[in-house]
């Protein structure tokens, strides 16, 4: 690569930097605080909610890095121009389509790296997340639980409540459990609990409850249940079983798929190296060559409207094909066959003006 062509490689290089670790840390410290907000640290622990948020740091990393690139080849490109220095390049000899590949050199690297995160690491993060999901709602830890406070899930209907513990000998005082069921509800109630670990590998952890009563409320029988303990021993069901998610499925086995949600979701994945690129080439039409003034808000924002409407696109061809609207062929592809199409009548007018004014 020659002088010129690294110079402007670099002006896009040193933003898209550090633009993507901004973007990275907004993101971060958002999903920190959504999952904060949702007591997530109480039902699994600090170190799984910051497990957390860098697995859904990583899924969003095939959306972010894209940003970047767009925001970056906008902000290098149209430091030049403003600064004339484009004006300069091109007296130097060369020509706009030596700019444009320059642009994809960078483009391209990241567009792959946006590819192999989307088809391998974002799967795995998904599961992996999925699991800390299930985990939360079907254990029922309490050394996670904090006195006087309430926990409860919406997914499984389960509400607990311990108003005193001893964190030395893992006592629990005044225990309320609620947990919804099909076909009705239950409620223990008890005065003292303690967890008790499994002294074998098939044992299940369970929770010895002294001195309560549970009340089994029914929606069809007449009559509810009223059973008063001494001692009971409630198995904490720290198995969970994961239904299949397509997000979290290995891409060759959406390969090996014929539903059109598995088609959808293989598609877009297989997009995101051409999403990359293209992008980065809609945000060269944004920069003028020669400006004559400086218009560097109005193309700011008809950057971001661009930018904004060719990802809610996206996701609509991906809905289609998921419900069967668009076939596999031409699949998600539609949109970017579309924005290649006004990018080569974009470069044709282009040249054509060029030519016209050299006719003058």
């Amino acid at each position: 690569m020659k002088l010129i062509e690294r110079y402007i490689a670099r002006e896009i290089s040193l933003p898209f930097t550090v633009v993507i670790l901004i973007l990275v840390g907004l993101f971060a410290s958002f999903i920190s605080a959504r999952l904060l907000a949702g007591a997530v640290t109480e039902t699994l622990g600090v170190s799984a909610l910051l497990k957390l948020v860098f697995l859904k740091t990583l899924i969003a990393l095939e959306v972010l890095i894209p940003i970047a690139l767009y925001i970056s080849v906008i902000i290098g490109l149209g430091r030049l121009s403003r600064d004339q220095e484009l004006n300069i390049i091109r007296t130097m000899g060369v020509s706009g389509t030596r700019i444009v590949l320059t642009v994809l050199t960078v483009a391209i690297p990241v567009g792959l790296i946006s590819g192999m995160l989307s088809s391998y690491v974002r799967p795995w993060a998904y599961a992996e997340s999925y699991i800390l999901d299930a985990q939360a709602e079907a254990e029922l830890n309490t050394n996670r639980f904090q006195a006087g406070r309430f926990y409860g899930s919406e997914k499984t209907g389960r509400v607990v409540y311990v108003r005193s513990k001893n964190d030395t000998d893992k006592e629990m005082q005044n225990i309320f459990h609620y947990i919804k069921k099909k076909e009705g509800s239950e409620i223990v109630i008890a005065k003292q609990a303690r967890q008790i670990q499994p002294s074998a590998k098939e044992e299940r952890p369970h929770i010895l409850l002294s001195d309560g009563v549970v009340y089994e409320l029914s929606k069809t029988a007449s009559i509810d249940d009223v059973i008063q303990f001494e001692k009971m021993t409630y198995f904490i069901d720290s198995d969970y079983v994961l239904n299949y998610r397509r997000k979290a499925a290995t891409t060759r086995t959406l390969w090996e798929s014929a539903q059109p949600r598995d088609i959808a979701e293989l598609q877009w994945r297989l997009s995101r190296p051409l999403s990359a690129i293209l992008m980065a080439l809609i945000a060269v039409t944004f920069i003028r060559i020669s400006p004559r003034q400086d218009k560097t808000e109005r193309t700011y924002l008809a950057a971001a409207l661009v930018f904004a409407a060719y990802y809610n696109l996206s996701g609509l061809a991906r809905t289609w094909v998921e419900q069967g609207v668009v076939g596999s062929i031409p699949g998600v592809w539609w949109l970017d066959l579309l924005m290649l199409t006004g990018l080569g009548m974009y470069a044709l007018l282009s040249n054509k003006k060029r030519l016209f004014a050299r006719t003058q």
